[in-house]
């Protein structure tokens, strides 16, 4: 060890991370309880990485406690406890998880969360949940020794301007065998989460389908499981209420909207897996990120693998949820699911089904689909000029602003084809208002012509390649005479 390594050290926050915390310090907004939910997610993450590292290192567990996530409130000392027996952190991982975002776009995100009348719904999407405990508390203390190591850190802070970063007390070492335990000294005005009804109030809310046990310890009494701890996703259908699944959708995905769509089946024969999707009714900060990433998490046998095996193509990178497999191997590792002909498979005829279901919405529950076209419209409209195979499918379930309305399907369009008209029409630009002052468009207007209006910025993509609906060939009005 260096002199560092054995001796307190301050060290100060990345500068959005300091804009993060004055934000969260200073806080008006009314979802406080954002802040439990966020700790036990970060918990239950932990634990399923411990549990997939030790598929290659069975060690990491050994004879040690199962993972599981403990709420210890404590009036007397005025203190909060969120603690798991997960795979912990080193000191370095504690300097660069808690005093750094290590991702794109974090300026933006703390611009926007400026701006934001309430921003929980923000924080859970962005992955800096941690952050949000500064709302209920005057300081907070992080104890952690990782699986397999003998080293013990905490990590402090007031929430001012940096952290301390220090070797473990013998107390505080004896306390934590393996994982994380963060200690809120809570606000005065937050100490209505000292209650142990309110603690189950909210993990009944929130979190009741994390996967691991959640105990809370009394002041007086003994330990308690407070959630039920099931893959909801592996239960039949049948034992599933309306609540549960929106339930599931607030803890997968960390928002506070409702799912417009749920999607829960088992598919069974040459591949057995579960899953569970939602689309949100509300639209991400980063759903247009370059990267195009989509969040649906891999579960082998209940097991967390990863959230980054693109499981969907990118035109429904909006999807949220999990995929469980029972057939992959768990020791697969990130870099083989990449050419995995199974997951390939899965990944084909999952994408199907979501397509599927999207166009029986519209047809069905027009509203609920409204929703999701109002949110993520430009985004499906990527997968018209990228997914050949569904290309049909894409433009049916497509719904437009036209001279005679909005969110047309050009099934309706194609219902109300004029005597002799022969193509589907269509002008691109950058707004309605300036579509509307075209010449042409006063031409078609004039012979009672429909013709589509297309302003999204993908629009310029999807319609330089050659297509057709239901026999009829699209054409923009801008090349070329109207073909009555």
């Amino acid at each position: 060890m260096t002199i560092t390594d054995t001796h307190a050290v301050s060290q100060p926050f990345q500068a959005e991370v300091s804009e993060l915390l004055h934000l969260m310090v200073h806080s008006v907004y009314s979802e406080t309880d954002i802040f439990l939910r966020e700790l036990i997610s970060n918990a239950s993450d932990a634990c399923d990485r411990l549990r997939y590292e030790a598929i290659a290192n069975p060690s990491l567990i050994g004879d040690g406690e199962p993972p599981k996530i403990r709420i210890e409130p404590s009036k007397k000392a005025n203190t909060l406890v969120v603690a798991d027996s997960g795979i912990g952190m080193e000191r370095q991982e504690l300097i660069d998880n808690l005093g750094t975002i290590a991702r794109s776009g974090t300026k933006a995100f703390v611009a926007r969360l400026t701006e934001a009348k309430d921003g929980a719904g923000l924080i859970g999407q962005f992955g800096v949940g941690f952050y949000s405990a500064f709302m209920v508390a005057e300081k907070i203390v992080v104890i952690s020794r990782r699986a397999g190591s003998g080293e013990v850190w905490t990590w402090s802070s007031s929430g001012g301007a940096g952290f301390e970063i220090a070797p473990a007390s013998e107390d505080e070492t004896r306390r934590v065998a393996r994982g994380t335990e963060i200690v809120l000294h809570l606000k005065p005005p937050a100490a209505k989460y000292l209650e142990t009804y309110e603690i189950e109030r909210i993990v009944g809310a929130y979190s009741d389908n994390i996967q691991f046990p959640i105990l809370l310890v009394p002041e007086q009494g003994e330990p308690r499981q407070i959630n039920s701890a099931s893959a909801l996703w592996q239960r039949p259908k049948s034992e599933l209420k309306g609540e549960d699944y929106t339930q599931a959708y607030k803890s997968i995905t960390g928002a506070f909207d409702e799912p417009a769509m749920t999607l829960h089946y088992r598919a069974e024969g040459r591949y057995s897996y579960a899953v569970l999707l939602f689309a949100p009714s509300t639209k991400p900060f980063d759903l247009f990120e370059p990267a195009r990433k989509g969040k649906v998490k891999l579960y082998v046998r209940r097991v967390f693998i990863t959230d980054d095996a693109d499981l969907l193509p990118a035109y429904l990178r909006f999807m949220r949820g999990v995929i469980d497999s029972e057939d992959l191997p768990l020791n697969i590792s990130r870099e083989m699911l990449q050419n995995n002909p199974q997951l390939a498979q899965i990944r084909k005829a999952v994408t199907s089904r979501v397509v599927s279901e999207l166009e029986t919405l519209g047809d069905k529950e027009p509203e609920s689909f409204g929703k999701i076209w109002d949110a993520f419209g430009p985004v499906i409209k990527e997968g018209i000029y990228e997914d050949f195979e569904r290309r049909d499918k894409l433009l049916a379930l497509s719904r437009f602003s036209t001279t005679l309305g909005e969110k047309r399907a050009l099934k309706q369009y194609v219902a109300d084809l004029k005597p002799n008209q022969t193509e589907i029409y269509f002008l691109v630009g950058d707004s309605i208002e300036r579509l509307k002052s075209n010449p042409r468009l006063e031409a078609a207007s004039a012979r009672g012509i429909e013709v589509l209006l297309l302003t999204d910025a993908v629009d310029a993509f999807w319609t330089s390649a050659q297509l057709e609906f239901e026999g009829k060939p699209l054409k923009s009005l801008s090349q070329g005479d109207l073909n009555l």
